[in-house]
């Protein structure tokens, strides 16, 4: 008999979160299975109970999977199966691990792995929210050593009012969401966007998110006690030598402290000088001793090295490259680098350099999107490269990794807000890193900016990045805030803090926290330290180039657009794309057509005007509506007894009867001399009310022959007593009239006038 443990959690608004446990993967060291609505994740962590011999870093490796079952959905491509990791799961993994992984013990090193799988959606909730609560619940229930628990919750305004966990539906009105994940005392992680928002305005979504994980982090705790998991494994994974620790500090200490305080902007000066020392400290040990002692004084070297750096920031205010902690570094930017792309630039700040493009393209270039829950198109894309050379790497290029996807995300999330409204282009931007000491997402920020300026784009305002860093102090209240910061100050700190935005305001962030004790005053002190930096670097854009080209370059392909009513969108297609296919072979240009808000939408483009001006004239012969007494040119499709159907417009077919196509009479369409293929001058004649059939004229476009009323008039006059020859009555042949004395023609009378 399974006798699962659940715990309950309250949104405050109606809402519940359900978490569960020893029902589900009991094999796993924890496990859990959480519900909100008819969404349900499960999670579930393993951790060895060794580590390897020689780690000393957490091998920690999450992954997030979500099942195109969950919504009753068919995975696409021919093998019908779920495969690699999309680019959301994998930011979702992202986030999750960034909150977990600084709460392991340092000295705890066995390879961990947490999955989170999303069985169940209601396609109302977001499940990516509720991911970081599943995991940290999993590893709550589990025996393995965690300063946790954590939670993670979406913290989203919308109209005016902060509301956590919003749904897909709210989400779409808001204009402020963030990731908030954090434990019961302190914000650990931070990513999101929003419309220029202020510093106060983002401070206070941080406190209302992390009001709401501290009911969950208490839900937590209590499920773990019931459960009875609060005693965690005991473990060795260090072997360390306190004496060989105590003479390394000793005899490294001042001179990595010199260096530090040399205030050098070298970076390669600065590592080999770094590790000279720890070279000579080797140097000294007995050879016998040193492939022994060599892993543990490389570990002991780092931590002196790491004290230092910190101690030269806080007691002296000197950073490793000679800055003051407000400093940015020197920028130098230039656009229209390169000739081929639609856009370009270069951004440098310091040791850090991107080089990016832009290309804009048509309808036909959009991003496809089809995931679980998000089906769609994208039209602004923004990919990031990070190869090896730029930190002066010798390994090869492997793809993208994770860390090139979370970048990239960021930077997208930053300039997407201020893309222009109904631009009728797709928007690609490539970054390419050359060099990296220092943020190079808030870089491919700045670049994204200058390449879309550089190709015409009318941003609805310029935006730029830094990151910002902190050095605490944990025996006193000592902290230095840091603008602008380098790799080695990232890596030996405990803040990495991007901030982007405008003059008026922010638009994304991301923050990942490694230290304790984060005050609010901390990060208000942060946020208008970035505020100050952000704006230094706009003015070093707006130099270089202080508004958008006027005119895109001349190799962009341009684009015109039109909206024709719904219902003749299957005219401009045709059947199986028959004559949009036609179109573009014929005029050269790429045309696209698709149903926004009930109407058809079409764009066209080319690389000059005759291509747009040929298929615009196309289309609009198309979408034209017939029109009385209008002359057509039209290709004869058919040949019947008493006429031919000709094409008059695009789609559409009237009837040229026999008796319209000449003044004179014509026995037979043979006669006529008309075939199928012929293109014909018509006019059109009549539009039937009732069945919208087209009636077509040759006649009505040829002078009438001379002497031609004179004899309809005489054909048409009513007979006289004794008159026996016979007559023609509107072609019919001779008839008799039986004595039956005058007869009407067609109710005219003897007064009736010919045309």
């Amino acid at each position: 008999m399974v006798n699962p443990i659940k715990k309950t959690i309250e949104l405050g608004d109606g809402r519940t979160i359900t978490i569960e446990t020893g029902k589900l993967a009991k094999q796993a060291d924890g496990a859990v299975e959480l519900r909100m609505g008819n969404t349900m994740l499960l999670a579930t962590v393993c951790s060895a109970k060794e580590a390897g011999e020689g780690g000393d870093f957490m091998p920690l490796q999450v992954e997030y999977k979500e099942k195109f079952s969950a919504a009753g959905r068919f995975p696409g491509g021919f093998l019908k199966r779920e495969g690699r990791a999309s680019d959301y799961e994998i930011l979702t993994a992202r986030l999750v691990d960034r909150v977990l992984r600084p709460l392991f013990p340092d000295n705890y090193h066995a390879d961990t792995f947490v999955n989170i799988t999303m069985y169940s959606s209601d396609g109302v909730e977001m499940p990516d929210a509720l991911a970081g609560l599943a995991a940290s619940a999993a590893i709550a229930v589990s025996d393995i050593p965690f300063n946790g628990p954590i939670s993670e919750v979406r913290v989203a305004r919308v109209d005016g009012k902060f509301v956590i966990n919003p749904n897909f539906e709210q989400l779409e009105k808001a204009d402020m969401e963030l990731m908030v994940g954090a434990t019961y005392d302190n914000i650990m992680m931070v990513e999101g966007e929003m419309d220029e928002v202020s510093e106060a305005e983002l401070l206070e979504a941080l406190k209302t998110a992390h009001e709401a994980i501290k009911k969950q982090c208490i839900a937590q705790q209590e499920l773990a006690e019931t459960v009875g998991s609060t005693v965690k494994r005991e473990y060795c994974h260090e072997v360390n030598d306190e004496d060989l620790r105590k003479d390394v500090h000793e005899k490294c200490y001042e001179k990595a402290y010199a260096v530090a305080k040399a205030g050098c902007a070298d970076k390669h000066w600065r590592n080999d000088s770094f590790a000279a020392i720890c070279d000579e400290y080797i140097e000294s040990i007995p050879e016998e001793e040193r492939d022994e002692k060599t892993p543990l004084i490389k570990r002991y070297y780092h931590d002196v090295e790491k004290e230092a750096v910190r101690r030269c920031i806080l007691d002296e205010g000197i950073r490793l490259d000679g800055r003051k902690t407000t400093d940015i570094r020197p920028i130098w930017c230039e656009v229209d680098y390169i000739p081929g792309p639609h856009g370009s630039a270069v951004f440098t700040r310091g040791e850090t350099q991107s080089l990016s493009t832009v290309t804009l393209g048509t309808k036909l270039d959009e991003k496809i999107l089809d995931e679980v829950l998000c089906q769609g198109k994208e039209r602004f894309l923004l990919h990031y490269n990070f190869p090896p050379f730029s930190t002066g790497e010798a390994r090869p290029v492997r793809g993208v990794g994770r860390r090139e996807i979370g970048h990239g995300n960021l930077a997208h999330r930053a300039l997407k807000r201020m893309f222009p409204e109904g631009f009728p282009y797709t928007c690609r931007i490539v970054s390419d890193i050359l060099e990296s000491n220092g943020s190079s997402s808030m870089a491919t920020v700045c670049a994204g900016t200058l390449a879309l300026l550089d190709a015409g784009v009318k941003m609805k305002k310029p935006v730029s990045g830094i990151a910002m860093g902190l050095i605490t102090d944990t025996d006193s209240p000592k902290y230095a805030v840091l603008s602008d910061i380098l790799g080695d100050e990232d890596h030996l700190g405990d803040m990495d803090f991007k901030v982007t935005g405008t003059v008026d305001g922010i638009t994304a962030t991301q923050m990942d926290i490694k230290c304790d004790g984060l005050s609010y005053e901390i990060l208000e002190k942060a946020l208008m330290q970035a505020r100050d930096g952000r704006l230094h670097i706009l003015n070093k854009i707006n130099e270089t180039i202080p508004a958008p080209r006027e005119d895109y370059k001349p190799h962009v392909p341009r684009i015109v657009t039109l909206t024709i009513p719904k219902d003749l969108i299957g005219a401009v297609i045709g059947p199986g794309g028959k004559i949009i296919q036609g179109i573009q072979e014929e005029s050269g240009a790429v045309v696209s057509i698709d149903e926004i808000d009930n109407a058809g939408y079409i764009e066209v483009a080319a690389a000059n005007k005759e291509a747009i001006d040929k298929a615009m004239a196309m289309i609009n012969a198309i979408v034209e509506l017939p029109e009385e007494g209008k002359t057509y040119t039209g290709t004869v499709r058919s040949i019947l007894d008493f006429g031919a159907f000709v094409e008059f417009m695009p789609g559409r077919d009237g009837l040229l009867h026999i008796s319209e196509i000449s003044w004179e009479r014509i026995d037979s369409m043979e006669a006529s001399g008309i075939k199928e293929g012929d293109t014909l001058e018509v006019k059109l004649i009549e539009i039937d009310k009732k069945t919208g059939k087209f009636r077509l004229s040759m006649r009505a476009l040829q002078p009438k022959p001379e002497g031609y009323v004179e004899r309809e008039r005489a054909l048409r006059a009513p007979r006289r007593e004794g008159d026996r020859g016979p007559r023609r009555d509107n072609n019919r042949g001779p008839r008799r009239d039986n004595n039956r004395g005058p007869r009407r023609d067609n109710n005219r009378n003897e007064n009736h006038n010919e045309e």
